[in-house]
C-alpha cells in the first residue's frame, strides 16, 4: 500500500499534468449548481431506469470514491445536503473523455458535474454526467475509506477532516446553528432585544472564575476577557431596556473536561419587573421549543426522548431539603463552618481553612445531589452564603431567590431574582472578597455605581450554550459541540490514515 507521502506526490503530479494541458486545478467558481438533495428529491418515486432528459442539473461536492467498471464508473459525491451518485460512462463522455477523467480524479477531490438526473437499474438516484470539472485538487488523501477519523484527538485537532469525512459530525454542527437560530427567534418572539457587549473588561466579574488577562496597548492597561455577560446587561436594565439578551463568548481560565472548556458561548437574559417564578416558566417554554428544533438532527428514538424530557413542567427540588435528604446531614444551614469544611473534605473537595460556608455547601450539593438530577430539574432557593448577586428570599430566612436547572447531572442554567439594592450589593461583594481569596466575584465598582441610579425589580438567567447543545443533541462531551476545541499541542501533527490508490 502506498504511503501518504507517495500518494500526495502522485496527486501533485496529476495536478501538474492538468496544468500543462491548460486546465486550472483551482477555478474561481462553479455557478448555477443545485444541492444534491434537489436531484434526489426530483427522482423520488421514479422507477429504475427512469431518465429526466429535460432537466439537466449541475451539482458540486467532494468525490468520496471511484468504482471503475469497464465502460462506466461510479463516483459518490457529497455536499452539505447529502450524497448523490455520479454515473460516468463512455456513452456520455466518450472513451477518451472517461479515460481522461479517471487519469486526474482522486477520492477527496472537489468536482462540479453537469448531467441528466437518472435512476440506475438498481434503483440508485444518480446524475448521468456529461461533463466533470475539477474545482480543487485534494493533495492530502482522505481518511481510510471515508469512515471518519477514529483517533479522538485527531478529530478535535483536525475538525475539518472530521467534518468532511463524517456526515454525523456535519449534521451535528448544522444542528448547532439551527438550534441557535431557533433560540434567538424564540427570544425575539418573547419580546427580548438582542444586544452585544464588550469582551474586554477592566474588571471581569459576574461569576466565580479566574479570567484570562491581556494588555491594551493604547490605554497601557491590563484588561481581562469577560467571564460572564451579567453586569453589562444589568447596566442596560438600569438605562431603560426592559428585556435584553446576549449570546456570545465568555472566557474562564479553568480546566478542560467533559462539561468545561475555557472559551464557550453563554446566553444571558434579563427581564425587568419580573421575578424568578416568571423566568422559570419562560425557560420551560424556551427549552420545549428548542427540543423540537433539535429533532431533525437526532435519531427518531433520541428525538422522542429529548422532547419528552423537555416537556413542561420540569421537576422542582429545594436546595436545602435535597442536600439534607441525600447527605444525611440535618440542619445544614445551622452547622458550624468548621463542620461543613470537614464534611466537604470528606467527599474529596479541596477546602482551605478560610473556605466559607457557601463554598462548602456547594461542594456537598455537587457530590450528594447533582448526580441524581438526570431529568430536567429546577434546584431552588439556595443558601444566601452561596450567592452574592441574588435578592434575599421573601419568605425563607437565610435563603435567596435563585434556581439552577440541572439535566444529566450537570448544570444548564443559573437564575436569580436580581439583587438591586446598591448598598447591599457592595456589602455582599466585600464580604465575599474577605472570605474567598481568589475564588470570589471581583468588585466591579462601576456596576455598584449604576445600581445607585436605580434598577427596577429584575430577574435574569445565564445558560452555557454548549451544555444546552450537549443536552439537545444527545452527546456526552462538550467538545462534540465545539467546532474547534482547545487541545494539547501535537508534535509532530497527526495525520489521518490515507486511503489506497484509486483505480483509473
Amino acid at each position: 500500500m502506498p504511503t501518504g507521502e507517495e500518494l500526495e506526490r502522485e496527486r501533485r503530479e496529476k495536478r501538474e499534468s492538468l496544468s500543462r494541458t491548460g486546465t486550472h486545478a483551482y477555478p474561481h467558481n462553479y455557478p448555477d449548481r443545485v444541492p444534491t438533495r434537489a436531484v434526489r428529491d426530483e427522482l423520488k418515486g421514479s422507477p429504475p431506469g427512469a431518465i429526466h432528459p429535460d432537466h439537466p442539473r449541475r451539482v458540486a461536492g467532494r468525490a468520496l470514491s471511484i468504482r471503475h467498471l469497464g465502460r462506466t464508473a461510479f463516483v459518490p459525491l457529497r455536499d452539505q445536503s447529502g450524497e448523490l451518485q455520479l454515473f460516468l460512462s463512455v456513452d456520455h463522455l466518450g472513451e477518451e473523455g472517461l479515460r481522461a477523467v479517471l487519469r486526474w480524479l482522486d477520492p477527496g477531490d472537489l468536482v462540479g458535474a453537469e448531467g441528466i438526473p437518472v435512476v440506475t437499474r438498481r434503483g440508485e438516484p444518480s446524475l448521468a454526467v456529461r461533463s466533470l470539472t475539477l474545482l480543487a485538487k485534494a493533495l492530502r488523501p482522505p481518511p481510510e475509506k471515508w469512515h471518519g477519523l477514529k483517533d479522538p484527538e485527531v478529530r478535535l485537532r483536525q475538525r475539518y477532516v472530521d467534518l468532511l469525512s463524517s456526515p454525523e459530525t456535519l449534521t451535528r454542527f448544522t444542528g448547532r446553528s439551527v438550534i441557535l437560530r431557533a433560540l434567538r427567534h424564540h427570544l425575539d418572539e418573547e419580546g427580548f432585544l438582542g444586544v452585544e457587549t464588550p469582551v474586554l473588561e477592566r474588571v471581569a466579574s459576574g461569576a466565580l472564575a479566574r479570567p484570562f488577562v491581556t494588555h491594551y496597548n493604547f490605554l497601557d492597561e491590563d484588561y481581562q476577557l469577560r467571564i460572564a455577560l451579567e453586569l453589562r446587561l444589568k447596566r442596560l436594565i438600569v438605562g431603560g431596556f426592559e428585556k435584553v439578551y446576549e449570546i456570545g463568548p465568555v472566557f474562564r481560565n479553568e480546566d478542560l473536561d467533559s462539561t468545561h472548556v475555557p472559551e464557550f458561548s453563554e446566553l444571558e437574559l434579563y427581564w425587568a419587573y419580573a421575578d424568578y417564578h416568571d423566568l422559570r416558566a419562560l425557560v420551560e417554554r424556551m427549552l420545549h421549543h428548542l427540543a423540537r428544533s433539535a429533532a431533525p438532527f437526532l435519531s427518531p428514538e433520541a428525538a422522542e426522548r429529548i422532547q419528552r424530557s423537555f416537556t413542561p413542567p420540569f421537576a422542582r427540588v429545594d436546595f436545602v431539603h435535597a442536600l439534607e435528604q441525600h447527605s444525611g446531614l440535618p440542619g445544614v444551614l445551622d452547622l458550624p463552618v468548621e463542620t461543613l469544611r470537614e464534611k466537604a473534605r470528606a467527599v474529596g473537595a479541596t477546602v482551605t481553612p478560610s473556605s466559607p460556608a457557601g463554598y462548602c455547601l456547594d461542594k456537598l450539593f455537587a457530590h450528594h445531589v447533582e448526580p441524581t438530577l438526570q431529568e430536567p430539574t429546577f434546584v431552588e432557593d439556595h443558601p444566601r452564603s452561596t450567592t452574592p448577586l441574588a435578592k434575599q428570599h421573601r419568605s425563607l430566612p437565610g435563603r435567596v431567590e435563585r434556581f439552577e436547572l440541572f439535566y444529566r447531572g450537570f448544570e444548564l442554567g443559573n437564575a436569580y431574582t436580581e439583587l438591586n439594592d446598591p448598598d447591599e450589593q457592595l456589602a455582599r461583594f466585600e464580604e465575599q472578597r474577605a472570605t474567598r481569596g481568589e475564588e470570589t466575584y471581583a468588585l466591579d465598582e462601576d456596576f455598584v455605581e449604576a445600581l445607585r441610579y436605580g434598577m427596577p425589580p429584575t430577574t435574569g438567567v445565564g445558560m452555557g450554550v454548549e451544555r444546552l447543545l450537549m443536552s439537545l443533541l444527545d452527546v456526552a462531551s462538550i467538545k462534540d459541540v465545539v467546532l474547534f476545541p482547545p487541545t494539547r499541542r501535537a508534535d509532530p501533527p497527526s495525520r489521518p490514515s490515507p486511503s489506497s490508490k484509486p483505480s483509473g
